[in-house]
């Protein structure tokens, strides 16, 4: 937060200044009629007077003088029909315009749940009250069609008068300030933004549009422009808005809690976009605490913590991808993904740069999705997003929220779908953010069991809360709707679904049937799922989930045998397939006849979920290595199992995803300091070759893989994959086909070994009369030694591995070798 340096103070008038002003209304007061003459005009009108009965005594802080006369113009001033007569003095009209203390002290301390009953106009016995609340100013002026009358200066900035009229006027105020006049409407004057069926849904914790009744919207209301903001603060004894805009001073902004909801709403007129704000809640012990919007939809550059005021002017051009992408859903489709880290894939680019390069590059490797790391907001960019203080903001490192939906728009007219990752696991403790948010804990649980994750130094979400499960599932509706993100992989669920979760016995409460399961975070879990896929036809979501629940990817109305019903996620990350596939390549080869069982235990459990095989951000980074510096061996036996181990993997049932420097063999771990090396690439480095010649196979791979709907298509069906050698180990050979529903297959071959194996005999189809290679790992292309089976491979009549027929191939070192019918 920069907030604008503090206005003076305000100064008293000078005897001087006084005189001047008392000089100025006398003069006006011979040509127009003063207040009294008003009065006299009212009483003229009344032809049945009623009897008024006299108005309680208000206590007021100091005896004052009636209101200085002040020039109207009668015939507008007075109402066309009788009203009551007014007979008191004028120093009892006075006291029905001053505050009493309690309201005032509640008023000037931040503690008034009512400003609106207290401050704006309102009808009284004698007329109407105007009552301000302007600190700083020398005078307040309420001005009207035809009145123009000064408030009473009543100390502290609090200004009040009572004019004698039968209506509250549409007015405005004209507000002296030291050198200056501003002329503006009263906040206080208008109507609740929010209407009761919208907070009744947020009560029941059922608003799926939650970012169009909190937060801070530009809006015209009752025909003013000015900005609404609301804010669910259920625990606050007042809050306020602070702002540019106010030079970071909230008293004049009190907002009104709207009843039970816990929710405070003000709108500010004359108040636009691109102001900075927080709001000012003072808690119940009586302290205040400054806090940024949970809701905000933009927010200031990190470290600076301030929420900013937008709306969105990016007009889509993406209508023909959103058309078509629920055509067929996502298990049943190719789906190759990139993930990347945005803000250093190229670092020092912007959302608008990042869609000038990053389609192009995505185009080109063939990828059918890009993963972007979280790109919501968070102060410390080393956590690469994952402590997320803005859920409903795009990060400003990179740009606004529209040149965010531009790089969006940008990735679909391309063809390719965009998935984010997405944090409804925890949030971080700073002061500023949602941490005991109105002074109790109110987005993570009360029990500090249940809400202190250990292992990230962060809070829990209370699931079991329906305000916070809506704000929640209501954010990954807003991702999809405003954003037109196609995916969700949400991240840390493990974390998520287990009350014992890094935990030690004693150190967490059962649930109500005596496990450990979360049972809110369940509900939670498979009400997002619902919700997403009910709104956004099209959306994928996806777990990152390292246990073995049972049926994260099945429908949450089917029960499954330990009486929950499915979570309802489209695709699962399969770590298990992640840690033992690395841990096979990892070992030297003479060694991994002795693992064997790490590459063929995945289709033990292959159709238990719909699985995306992930080698992600995390396993290069941390003192793991990248993918290529975990291989043993020589650099070209390295870069050479690199190659077969992708060929084996887009080959496996299931999606792939991959890293961002992974498909052109970085030998550095990732760095969010400086992002992927791409200097290795550079043509006048010395081993460029041989990192092209890895991406030239990763991008072999996706054109292939797309073109081959046995690579994909029955990814979830035991009918689209049947061993052919599976136990293969001495000589460290897998081999497999893969079918598409129409029954085409293809015959994917690895040879971890890094020898040749010539004539090697594998069982297959006796229908198919011929093979041929449509991609080999080993080719010269790529770096490799260029072994592989030129032309068709016809098969022999000699029944093998369970098959009617076979064909002997040469099977290059450490290669993956793929064939279809010729």
């Amino acid at each position: 937060m920069t907030p604008r340096p503090n206005p003076p103070a305000k100064k008293p008038k000078s005897s001087k200044a006084k005189a001047k002003a008392a000089g100025k209304a006398a003069e006006k007061a011979k040509a127009e009629p003063t207040v009294e003459d008003v009065r006299e005009d009212v009483r003229a009108e009344v032809t049945e007077p009623a009897l008024v009965p006299e108005p309680a005594a208000v206590p007021v802080p100091e005896p004052v003088a009636a209101p200085l006369a002040t020039p109207v113009t009668p015939q507008d001033a007075v109402p066309h029909r009788p009203v009551q007569e007014v007979q008191e003095p004028a120093q009892e009209v006075r006291s029905l315009a001053v505050l009493d203390r309690a309201d005032r002290e509640r008023l000037l301390g931040g503690a008034h749940h009512d400003p609106h009953s207290v401050l704006g106009a309102h009808s009284v016995p004698d007329g109407v009250v105007f009552r301000a609340l302007r600190p700083y100013a020398l005078g307040v002026t309420v001005i009207a069609e035809g009145l123009r009358a000064e408030l009473h200066d009543d100390g502290e900035g609090l200004f009040s008068v009572v004019l004698p009229l039968r209506e509250v006027p549409e007015y405005r105020l004209s507000v002296e300030y030291e050198g200056t006049v501003q002329d503006t409407e009263d906040a206080y004057r208008f109507l609740p933004t929010l209407g009761d069926f919208d907070l009744h849904l947020f009560g029941e914790g059922r608003h799926e549009q939650l970012w169009k009744i909190l937060g801070a919207e530009p809006m015209e209301h009752q025909g003013v422009a000015g900005t609404r903001f609301s804010v669910w603060a259920p625990n606050a004894r007042g809050v306020r808005i602070s702002g540019s805009f106010n030079f970071w001073d909230g008293t004049a902004f009190p907002m009104r809690s709207l009843g039970s909801s816990g929710v405070w709403e003000l709108f500010a007129p004359g108040v636009g976009e691109g102001e900075l704000y927080k709001f000012e809640i003072t808690r119940p012990d009586g302290t205040k605490t400054m806090r940024a919007d949970p809701m905000a939809r933009r927010t200031e550059l990190p470290p600076a913590t301030s929420s900013v005021i937008t709306a969105s002017r990016h007009e889509w051009q993406d209508q023909e991808w959103m058309e078509r992408r629920a055509d067929r859903p996502a298990h049943q489709a190719p789906f190759s993904v990139y993930e990347l880290h945005l803000a250093s894939w190229r670092p020092g680019l912007t959302y608008r740069q990042l869609a000038e390069q990053l389609p192009v590059y995505i185009s080109d490797l063939g990828f059918t999705h890009v993963e972007l790391m979280p790109v919501a907001e968070h102060p410390f960019g080393g956590s690469w997003g994952y402590q997320v203080t803005g859920f409903y903001a795009p990060t400003a490192r990179l740009g606004t929220p529209d040149d965010f939906k531009y790089l969006v728009d940008a990735l679909h007219r391309a063809g390719i779908g965009v998935i984010m990752d997405w944090v409804p696991a925890h949030f971080p403790r700073d002061e500023w953010a949602l941490a005991e948010f109105d002074g109790r804990p109110l987005y993570e649980h009360e029990d500090p069991l249940r809400s202190a994750h250990p292992d990230w130094g962060t809070l829990e979400f209370d699931y079991g809360r329906r305000e916070v499960r809506n704000f929640l599932v209501a954010n990954a509706v807003y991702w999809c709707e405003e954003f037109h993100i196609d995916g969700l992989r949400v991240d840390a669920v493990a974390s998520m679904l287990y009350l014992d979760y890094s935990r030690e016995a004693g150190q967490w409460t059962p649930n109500v049937h005596g496990g450990r399961e979360n049972l809110d975070a369940v509900a939670f879990l498979q009400e997002m799922n619902a919700t997403v896929y009910r709104r956004e036809p099209g959306v994928v979501t996806i777990a990152e989930e390292s246990t073995a629940w049972d049926g994260v990817t099945r429908a949450t109305h089917h029960i499954g045998p330990g009486g929950f019903g499915g979570l309802g996620f489209g695709l699962k990350w399969n770590m298990g397939w992640m840690h033992d596939s690395l841990d096979y390549v990892s070992h030297e080869p003479v060694h991994r006849k002795y693992h064997h069982h790490e590459m063929t235990f995945s289709m033990v459990y292959a159709y238990s979920e719909n699985y995306v095989l992930p080698i992600s951000h995390d396993e290069v980074v941390h003192g793991k290595r990248s993918l290529v510096s975990k291989l043993p061996g020589d650099w070209w036996q390295q870069r050479a199992t690199a190659r077969a181990y992708l060929g084996f993997m887009w080959a496996h049932p299931g999606k792939q995803l991959l890293f961002m420097g992974q498909e052109f063999a970085q030998g550095a771990e990732w760095s969010e300091a400086h992002g992927p090396d791409w200097w290795l690439l550079d043509p006048a480095y010395g081993a460029e070759a041989d990192h092209r010649g890895v991406r030239d196979l990763v991008r072999d791979l996706n054109t292939v893989y797309r073109q081959v709907p046995a690579l994909w298509e029955l990814d979830t069906d035991p009918d689209g994959f049947g061993w052919v050698a599976g136990d293969a180990a001495e000589d460290n050979v897998f081999a497999f086909l893969r079918h598409a529903a129409d029954g085409s297959p293809l015959l994917a071959v690895s040879n971890f070994s890094p020898v040749v194996r010539h004539e090697y005999r594998l069982g297959v189809p006796d229908d198919v009369t011929a093979w041929h290679e449509v991609l080999n790992t080993d080719a010269g292309r790529y770096g490799g030694g260029d072994v592989g089976n030129a032309g068709a491979v016809k098969p022999d009549d000699l029944a093998w591995h369970g098959r009617p027929a076979s064909i002997r191939l040469t099977l290059p070192p450490l290669s993956t070798v793929w064939l279809r019918p010729a």
